[in-house]
């Protein structure tokens, strides 16, 4: 393995809109010129999809990224035209293993599934939950890795403790901002290490605003963005003046914010979102809870009328598979001089 560049200037932190009471570290600053945002601000956008998600970013308008669970739910956000994708540590989890986001799932099961769902469509940037990248620096380093080899644009990965839950249920902890700062650092090295000048795009997540306070999540993230963090995200953030104080705070790096209907974080539109200053805005538990009660409806109907008739609404089995890309196999069939499935 070749040694890795360094990227990092030293200097003294000149911030003073932090308390007298936050000890504030000497300031090592990552920059990587050719990851700068005015280099993806122009052209047509790429079909890498990191090197994608860096134009979008780079460029007006907010991206807005539907939580998926599966290949089905990565279909309909496909078909109804979303250009982002977010793979929710939690809807894996509940759809792979079915159980709860409380650290149950591996390395190997969120590969796996961004496998298959950056497959659907490669040029669709996936955003995807590392959690906490699921050991130390060498395990980070070997989730970036795992992440950008499976396809997915950028990851996103935090500062709880290794028996972590869901961002929006109580109880959480968090580790030292050291610890958080070296699981930053090893996810920037790792993608740096990446042969062939990687734009693999780095989040960084703090949990800390519920545990900690506003402003220790604050300084956390400006302290991942000196350590080269693309992107910022606070989770659970309460309210909309304290997103945009965060947003004012962290510029002008990239702020995610994260809608789950019912939890910590008001339910803003993408329109109000955008207006508060975020940059991403995604929907964690969007499929997954439209698929619960779906799914629960229709168990209903079948137990109590013994036939699935009012729960299909219509589609047959050849419709439910044009939404899986069934044309689009038998077309590369086709192509290819198959015959296989000339009727069907």
């Amino acid at each position: 393995m070749s040694p890795a560049l360094d990227y990092f200037s030293h200097f003294e932190d000149s911030d003073t809109s932090l308390s007298q009471n936050t000890t504030v570290p000497k300031r090592e600053v990552y920059y990587n010129a050719r990851l700068d945002p005015n280099r993806f601000l122009h052209g047509p956008l790429s079909t890498n999809p990191a090197t994608r998600l860096r134009q979008m970013l780079a460029r007006p308008g907010i991206v807005v990224a539907p939580g998926i669970c599966d290949g089905i739910s990565a279909r309909c956000a496909l078909e109804a035209g979303f250009t982002c994708l977010y793979q929710s540590g939690a809807s894996t989890t509940a759809s792979r293993l079915g159980q709860p986001d409380l650290a149950i799932a591996t390395l190997n099961d969120f590969v796996q599934a961004a496998e298959m769902v950056c497959s659907l469509d490669p040029v669709t940037p996936v955003i995807a939950d590392a959690d906490t990248g699921f050991g130390g620096p060498a395990m980070v380093g070997r989730t970036v890795k795992q992440y950008a080899r499976a396809g997915v644009a950028a990851l996103h990965i935090e500062d709880q403790v290794q028996t972590k839950r869901c961002g929006h249920l109580l109880g959480k902890q968090v580790v030292s901002r050291e610890e958080f700062l070296t699981r930053v650092r090893a996810a920037v090295l790792a993608r740096d290490l990446i042969p062939g000048e990687s734009d693999f795009v780095i989040i960084a997540r703090t949990d800390s605003a519920q545990v900690l306070g506003m402003e220790e999540a604050i300084l956390r993230l400006k302290l991942a963005s000196d350590a080269g963090a693309d992107v910022c995200f606070i989770e659970g953030v309460r309210t909309k003046e304290l997103l945009e104080a965060t947003v004012t705070a962290l510029a002008p790096k990239p702020v995610l914010v994260n809608v789950i209907s019912g939890g910590l974080t008001p339910s803003f539109t993408t329109e109000e979102a955008e207006q508060m200053g975020a940059k991403i805005i995604i929907f964690s538990l969007v499929s997954s809870v439209a698929m619960v009660h779906a799914c629960r409806a229709a168990m209903h109907a079948l137990m109590k009328t013994g036939t699935d008739f009012s729960s299909a609404q219509g589609m047959d089995p050849k419709q439910f598979f044009e939404v899986m890309g069934l044309n689009e196999v038998v077309n590369f069939d086709a192509c290819a001089g198959g015959s296989a499935f000339q009727t069907i």
